[in-house]
């Protein structure tokens, strides 16, 4: 089966998960990726809260499935020669090193498009290259703390919060793919090659887009009016954080089910969405809720709002979780079961759909890692393990036509490894 990238070749320069998550898609999609790094150590991933002693952590594995591994040491006038011709041969290069790695490695944008004037050069950094704290080491948290995220999730009465999901890191690699892919577009039409940055802080306040419109309505006139705060609490200067409030001017809340006291994860997400109140009031048990107008408009409920929470947790009180969804999506009310980590390991549909998938790995024998989120009609990425480091390195340097007494000096003075 034909994928749409292949042929497009591309050289990873990155480690931990911003950059990997990016070139990974790219791989699953078709292109060839390679994977450049350090003799006898690579990224860093691979050692990183390792559960199998002598084999690639699973934060490595699940992030580098489907590319090549290259041991190349590029201190060296050999490494830094070949470097050079994979350049010249590429189509598409990502770096997430620290600022000005790249320059000091002798690889600087100007240098890479003297080699290839159509190449396109991919960064991920945690700033813009324009922001005071440019120079700022940058993870993760970091990045969900410097883009807005933490700063308006977690409850009113506690601290800045960051999420489980990888906003800062993976999501700065989507956005470095799309303008990647759209950067790849543009060559189509002109030929040129260009450089494509993404600071993680810019791609964190991107998906924090809601809360920035909060920001100025709240400035604008006091107060947010499907914000918990509201009526009673008042706000500030600032958006607040509002606990698991919608947000979207549908209210919801996380609501306890049967179960709650022993189970960590016993409630489901429920949504009081307003032009189906009167089906919701009717499913937990109060039709007369929809002609009240102590409740049947937006503005009254919210003043009733953790009333109404409270009696639906009491419907809920002799249903699971999954009983409690299967009565409320018969009314179309909008909500779902907050499933746990294993529960999503394990689902069937997700492993069905190739959401969540099983591969085979040289060392590790079988694991578990996600699969593609985005479907095709077209075609059904297959996902492969991740290479052993400097798995590929003789496949590589025979296709730049190195003979293997050349590759065995290369690996004598250490340019690769042994």
């Amino acid at each position: 089966m034909s994928l749409p990238l292949e042929g497009i070749k591309v050289l990873d320069f990155t480690g931990v998960q911003a950059g990997p998550a990016c070139t990974q898609l790219l791989a699953w999609y078709g292109a060839d990726v390679l994977k450049i790094e350090r003799p006898g150590v690579g990224d860093i991933t691979r050692s990183q809260l390792r559960d199998i002693p002598g084999a690639d952590a699973l934060y490595f594995t699940t992030l580098n499935s489907n590319k090549k591994s290259l041991e190349l040491n590029t201190k060296t006038p050999e490494g830094k020669k070949i470097l050079e011709e994979l350049i010249k041969g590429a189509d598409i290069l990502v770096e997430n090193f620290g600022p000005g790695a790249m320059d000091r490695m002798g690889f600087s944008w100007e240098r890479i498009q003297e080699l290839n004037p159509g190449l396109i050069f991919g960064s991920v950094k945690g700033f813009g290259e324009n922001s005071r704290y440019s120079d700022l080491k940058t993870y993760e948290n970091v990045a969900q703390c410097a883009g807005g995220a933490a700063s308006t999730t977690g409850f009113w009465d506690g601290p800045p919060t960051v999420s489980g999901g990888a906003l800062g890191d993976s999501n700065s690699g989507y956005h470095l793919l799309i303008g990647l892919l759209t950067a790849l577009i543009d060559r189509q039409k002109t030929g040129r090659g260009q450089k494509i940055s993404v600071a993680m802080q810019d791609a964190v306040l991107n998906l924090c887009r809601v809360k920035l419109r909060d920001q100025s309505r709240l400035e604008r006139v006091g107060y947010l009016e499907e914000y918990p705060q509201y009526p009673n609490m008042g706000f500030g200067d600032v958006v607040p954080r509002g606990g698991n409030a919608g947000g979207g001017g549908q209210p919801g809340w996380v609501l306890k089910c049967k179960g709650w006291e022993n189970d960590p994860n016993a409630y489901i997400y429920f949504t009081v969405q307003d032009q189906n109140w009167a089906r919701t009031a009717e499913a937990i048990g109060h039709p007369e809720w929809a002609n009240d107008p102590e409740y049947n408009t937006a503005q009254a409920r919210q003043l009733h709002l953790f009333e109404i929470f409270e009696e639906i947790e009491r419907w809920m009180a002799d249903k699971t979780k999954y009983e409690a969804v299967d009565v409320l999506r018969k009314y179309d009310v909008p909500c779902a079961p907050v499933f746990s980590m294993k529960e999503l390991a394990y689902d069937p549909d997700l492993r069905e759909s190739g959401t969540i998938v099983e591969v085979d790995h040289k060392v590790r024998g079988k694991y578990l890692t996600v699969g593609s989120p985005i479907k095709f009609s077209g075609f059904k990425p297959e996902i492969t393990a991740s290479p052993i480091l400097g798995e590929h390195t003789d496949e590589v340097l025979t296709g730049l036509g190195y003979t293997p007494e050349q590759i065995a000096e290369l690996r004598a003075k250490k340019v690769v490894s042994a």
